[in-house]
């Protein structure tokens, strides 16, 4: 009785303190991408979308009419909708295990980093998790005794998932399957009330079917055919690794371990929850293999690990007590590193640190400094100003920030890749010309967005449809790993001569290297151009101030070889050399950064890198 009073407190502590916490980030962290475009859908409301069927963005338009506008408002459903996971993790476990080991498996349901941070965002996963509980606690019900109670509880389940994402289909077949593998199970499909309930949540798809009936079916295409190779792939193992890393390893051999051990119970409710649970990870480890490698995708086995949790008490009692602990102590240390990514984002100075590593989380930042630089602007525009995106992701961002959902967006490989093209052409916000219809125009162009190898073909694509690009505001962001550029244009009629284009300047360090060890004294190279009109001068910065004045028209042939469309006249003679001589008391990490000077009087601050500064030598 006493453990389990303490196993049930800690539960409820632990609940608690996270939602709370979870609240605190909901409120600080910036929107991420996909959350901003669910957001523009919840600002037209549809039963289903190119990418996503209604339910999300019906949750974030009940967040913000009811909390208000903000980012905490738009959250808001979901926290409370993960709040129910691991309530519903003890039930089911309470019910097949005893209450005892219901409050450990809601414990475990609250450290699973993944299932303990859910809601933080306003992601599809959280209505499709708590949808896969609601079936599986029900599929458990009804194999005891069908009844009215656990064929609705099906019926809603089945529903809620079917209307929250595409990759619900696996939760149903997997389950379905599960049924068929156990007698009772085949038994209680011979009821007719059952059927009703799964007619019901077959039923509930019938928005997202008509949707791509109606648009040759773009969201099937992209969600099964398009993002996918289907094709063999080795890298797919880095997928079980990383569910191995972010399940944290123990609970995740914990978990499997428990699903092979349930799918050989007596009881067949637990077959059912092992089979459901077991099936559903296994078939996302083997997809990982053929399917999309791009785009995240460590979350997909989720709805899975949750379900096996219920079978993991029961596992660890046969356990010694220093491995339980140690079982506990990584689970509880994994929740800490996922909720301590998320504080780091949400903080600009600590998130700007990561500018130089790989897993510099780009899809959260600079978007407030944008769309402060995009208000500046504007203000100094013309009334009536057309705003356009350069993609989905700066569109919806900068609607969110601006209470605008309905900027126009132009075509962009981004908008193709994450299946949003369909939709903005659905909503007319694809913008079709150029200064049309008549009037000045603030292009918003996500640099960064675009691989720097292409970034010059992308250059001359927006000069062909709006004409020379005037001298942009430079946002740089973090060090310039996110760089934005905006273009104030003012009507204009004729179309652009390909060959009198000016366009951004181009520029690259080819030393020092970036993370380089140097002296005091050092030099730097590199090269750059601007296409129309050509490179005035290039100036050396280190952590934004100029630190040196570099020789520039250095003969570069490679640069023009490389970039054969580029149309600066200077070519070949665009390379540039300076030495930077730094005072004693240097050393230390520091910022490395260009000032180019256009012969249009522009001014650009490139990128920066890192380097460090030693205290030996001059």
């Amino acid at each position: 009785m006493r453990e389990k009073i303490d196993a049930r407190a800690t539960f409820v502590a632990l609940w608690c303190a996270l939602l709370l916490l979870k609240a605190v980030l909901a409120a600080r962290l910036p929107l991420f991408v996909d959350e901003a475009f669910y957001w523009q859908e919840s600002r037209h409301l549809a039963w289903a979308y190119s990418d996503l069927p209604g339910l999300t963005a019906w949750l974030i338009r009940i967040g913000t009419s009811v909390f208000g506008e903000g980012t905490l408002a738009l959250r808001m459903p979901f926290l409370l909708l993960a709040s129910l996971v691991p309530w519903l993790v003890m039930r089911i476990t309470a019910r097949e295990f005893g209450e005892r080991m219901g409050w450990q498996a809601g414990i475990a349901a609250l450290l699973l980093p993944l299932a303990g941070s859910l809601g933080l965002m306003a992601l599809p996963d959280t209505a499709m998790v708590v949808a896969t509980l609601l079936c599986l606690d029900a599929g458990t019900r009804l194999l005891r005794k069908v009844g009215y109670g656990p064929a609705l509880q099906l019926a809603l389940g089945l529903a809620m998932g079917a209307l929250s994402h595409y990759r619900f289909a696996a939760v149903i077949g997997v389950g379905a399957l599960a049924l068929l593998l156990l007698p009772q199970g085949r038994q209680a499909l011979r009821d007719p009330r059952l059927w009703i309930a799964i007619a019901f949540g077959a039923a509930a798809w019938t928005p997202l079917l008509a949707w791509n009936f109606e648009n040759a079916e773009a969201g099937l295409r992209f969600q099964l055919v398009d993002r996918h190779p289907w094709a063999w792939q080795a890298d797919g193992a880095w997928f079980i690794a990383i569910q191995t890393l972010v399940a944290t390893p123990l609970l995740f051999a914990g978990l499997l371990w428990a699903g092979w051990r349930g799918a050989r119970a007596d009881s067949e409710p637990v077959r059912f929850i092992a089979l459901s649970g077991g099936l559903m990870v296994l078939g996302f480890f083997v997809l990982g293999f053929f399917a999309d490698t791009e785009r995240v995708s460590f979350h997909w086995p989720l709805p899975g690990l949750v379900a096996l949790l219920p079978l993991l008490p029961a596992l660890l009692l046969r356990w010694p007590r220093w491995l339980r602990a140690l079982a506990w102590g990584t689970a509880g240390a994994g929740l800490a590193a996922v909720l301590g990514y998320y504080a780091l984002v949400s903080m600009p100075e600590l998130r700007a640190r990561t500018a130089s590593l790989k897993w510099y989380p780009s899809n959260f930042s600079g978007w407030d400094v944008l769309a402060d630089g995009v208000r500046e602007v504007r203000e100094g525009m013309p009334e009536g100003t057309r705003l356009v995106a350069d993609n989905f992701k700066v569109g919806a961002e900068l609607g969110f920030a601006l209470g605008d959902p309905s900027i126009e967006v132009l075509e962009h490989p981004v908008n193709r890749q994450h299946g949003r093209a369909p939709q903005l052409r659905l909503w007319g916000l694809e913008a079709t010309g150029a200064t049309d219809p008549g009037g000045p125009v603030l292009l918003v162009v996500a640099a960064s967005e675009v691989e720097y190898k292409h970034l010059l073909l992308r250059y001359h694509a927006l000069c062909r449809r709006f004409g020379p690009l005037p001298p942009p505001r430079v946002l740089n962001v973090d060090h310039g790993r996110t760089r934005f550029l905006l273009f104030a244009m003012d009507a204009r009629e004729e179309k652009a001569d390909p060959d009198a284009c000016t366009l951004p300047a181009m520029a690259w360090l080819d030393s020092p290297a970036a993370d380089a060890r140097l002296d005091r004294s050092f030099t730097v190279e590199g090269w750059a151009f601007k296409d129309g009109v050509g490179i005035e001068r290039v100036e050396v910065m280190l952590d934004g101030r100029v630190v040196a004045q570099a020789e520039y028209g250095i003969h570069s042939p490679g640069v023009a070889d490389y970039w054969d469309i580029s149309t600066d006249a200077t070519h070949p003679r665009v390379g540039f050399a300076a030495t930077v001589e730094l005072p004693p008391g240097s050393a230390g990490a520091h910022w490395l950064g260009l000032r180019l000077h256009g012969r249009d009087g522009s001014v650009e601050d490139w990128s920066e890198q890192r380097i460090v500064v030693t205290a030996a030598g001059h």
